[in-house]
C-alpha cells in the first residue's frame, strides 16, 4: 500500500498487522464541531461498542498515566490514537498536549488521529511538529446537497452553519486537510459512513475525490443505527451492498476491509478489543488528580444555599468558587452565570469564567455543557450532598462515587453495575 514503512505496524492501515500490533484510543476529546445525523456521543457508557462512546474522558496527564498502565497490560500496543468521543481538533488543547506527552514518554509509539477534518487545516504545522504519522478523515459526501442530509450543523468558531452551506464549508476544510497532511508526509485514510438511501450511491465520487488529493486508503463503514438520532430507523446497509461498494471504490483507491468500528476508548488488537476489561482502569485514571492542578486551584459549585450541591448546571444563576482555606475549605468568590438563551456560547463563556477551576459541581449536567467544559479543562461532576464533603474527596483524590448522581438510562439498564463500577451511561 501507499505510505511509509511505518504503516506496516499500524493495524488499521495494514491488515497483516492486526493480529500482532495493537492500538489504544485515548479519550481526551469530548467536544465536537459538527452534528452528524447518525451520531450520539456518550462519555460514561460501557455497554455500546461503536465510535462516539467511552467509559470516561481523560485529561492529557491522566492519559499519560493510562497509557503506561495499558502497556503493562498489553505490551503489543504500537499506536496511540485519539478518536473522540468528540473530535480531536475540536479539542486542540487537550489533543496536542496529550500527543506531546505520549511522544516524550513513549518516543517509539506511532501517533494517530481520527477527525472530521473541519479544524485540521488550522493545526497542520502543530500536528506535523508533534509527530503525527497517520490520520483518518471522515468524509461522507463531496456533494453539499448530499452532505446537507447527513449533517445537522457545522460549527466554525462561534457560528453554526446548516444545510448545504454547512456541508460546503466542511468539504472545503476537508480538502485543505487532506492536501495539507499529504504535503507533510502524513499517511491519510478516508473513512466514509455508508448511509442507506442517502450517500450509498455517492461513495464512488468520494473515492475519486480521495485519490485525487493523494489519500492512501479508504474505509467504507456501514452506518450503525443509533437510538435517539435522526437516522435511527434507516437500518444498516447489507453485506452485499457493502461488498459491491468496496469493489466499486477499489478501482480508485485501496480499501480497508477489516474495520471493527472501534469505540473512542478502544484498546488491544483489532478484533480482540479489551476496552471492557480496561474500563475500570480508565475510570480510575480519570479520577486521578491532574498534575496541572496548581493552575486550577478552585472548584465551582451550583448551590441554592451554599452548603449543598443541589442545583442543575443550567439552573444556576451564579457559581460559588471554593478552595482550600486553613485546615478546611472556604468560599473564595461568587460569580454570575452567563446569560441563558445563547446555546453553546453560554457554556464556552462559563468555561472561560471558570478558567481557574478544576471542577464544576452540579446535581445535573447536560451533554453539551459537559463536553464544552471538559474541552476547556474544567471537569464537570454530577454529585449530590454537602459541598465540603465533595471538596474533601476532590482535593484528596478520593473516590466520589458515593456522592455521584445515579441515573437509570435504557442503554445501560441491562448491565447496571458492570464496567468498573460505572453503573450507567
Amino acid at each position: 500500500m501507499a505510505g511509509t514503512s511505518i504503516s506496516e505496524i499500524h493495524p488499521c492501515f495494514n491488515r497483516a498487522a492486526k493480529g500482532s500490533h495493537g492500538r489504544v484510543h485515548l479519550p481526551v476529546a469530548p467536544a465536537c464541531n459538527i452534528k452528524c445525523n447518525y451520531c450520539d456521543r456518550k462519555y460514561s457508557c460501557v455497554n455500546e461498542s461503536r465510535p462516539g462512546v467511552a467509559s470516561a474522558v481523560l485529561t492529557p496527564s491522566q492519559a499519560q498515566v493510562y497509557m503506561e498502565r495499558v502497556l503493562n497490560a498489553e505490551p503489543r500496543i504500537r499506536v496511540a490514537g485519539i478518536a473522540g468521543p468528540g473530535d480531536p481538533m475540536a479539542n486542540p488543547g487537550n489533543t496536542l498536549a496529550t500527543l506531546q506527552l505520549i511522544k516524550e514518554r513513549f518516543p517509539g509509539m506511532l501517533l494517530c488521529l481520527s477527525s472530521n477534518g473541519l479544524a485540521v487545516p488550522a493545526y497542520l504545522p502543530e500536528l506535523a511538529g508533534v509527530g503525527v504519522t497517520h490520520m483518518t478523515i471522515t468524509v461522507n459526501a463531496v456533494d453539499p446537497a448530499i452532505g446537507a442530509r447527513i449533517y445537522s450543523w457545522v460549527r466554525e468558531g462561534k457560528i453554526a452553519y446548516r444545510g448545504e452551506e454547512g456541508a460546503k464549508l466542511l468539504l472545503e476544510r476537508q480538502t485543505e486537510a487532506v492536501a495539507g497532511l499529504k504535503e507533510r508526509g502524513i499517511t491519510v485514510k478516508i473513512n466514509t459512513i455508508v448511509v442507506p438511501g442517502v450517500n450509498d450511491r455517492h461513495v464512488g465520487e468520494v473515492a475519486r475525490w480521495s485519490v485525487a488529493l493523494g489519500a492512501d486508503l479508504m474505509n467504507l463503514i456501514p452506518m450503525h443505527p443509533t437510538a435517539n438520532t435522526p437516522f435511527e430507523s434507516l437500518g444498516e446497509p447489507s453485506r452485499a451492498l457493502m461488498q459491491e461498494l468496496r469493489q466499486e471504490c477499489s478501482q480508485f483507491i485501496e480499501q480497508m476491509t477489516h474495520c471493527t468500528r472501534c469505540r473512542a476508548d478502544a484498546v488491544g488488537l483489532l478484533g480482540e478489543d479489551r476496552s471492557g476489561e480496561m474500563a475500570g482502569c480508565l475510570s480510575s485514571c480519570a479520577g486521578l488528580r491532574d498534575t496541572k492542578s496548581a493552575t486550577r486551584p478552585y472548584v465551582a459549585v451550583a448551590s441554592r444555599e451554599g452548603s449543598l450541591v443541589n442545583l442543575h448546571l443550567g439552573q444556576a444563576g451564579e457559581f460559588q468558587i471554593w478552595g482550600p482555606e486553613g485546615d478546611g475549605y472556604g468560599l473564595i468568590d461568587v460569580r454570575p452565570a452567563p446569560p441563558a438563551g445563547t446555546g453553546e456560547l453560554r457554556w464556552r463563556q462559563l468555561a472561560e469564567l471558570l478558567a481557574d477551576c478544576r471542577n464544576v459541581l452540579a446535581s445535573g449536567i447536560g451533554e453539551t455543557p459537559r463536553a464544552v467544559l471538559a474541552s476547556y479543562g474544567v471537569e464537570p461532576l454530577e454529585v449530590n450532598g454537602f459541598i465540603e464533603e465533595a471538596l474533601k474527596a476532590i482535593y484528596a483524590g478520593d473516590d466520589l462515587s458515593a456522592m455521584r448522581v445515579r441515573k437509570n438510562r435504557a442503554c445501560c439498564a441491562e448491565k447496571m453495575g458492570q464496567g468498573g463500577g460505572l453503573g450507567c451511561c
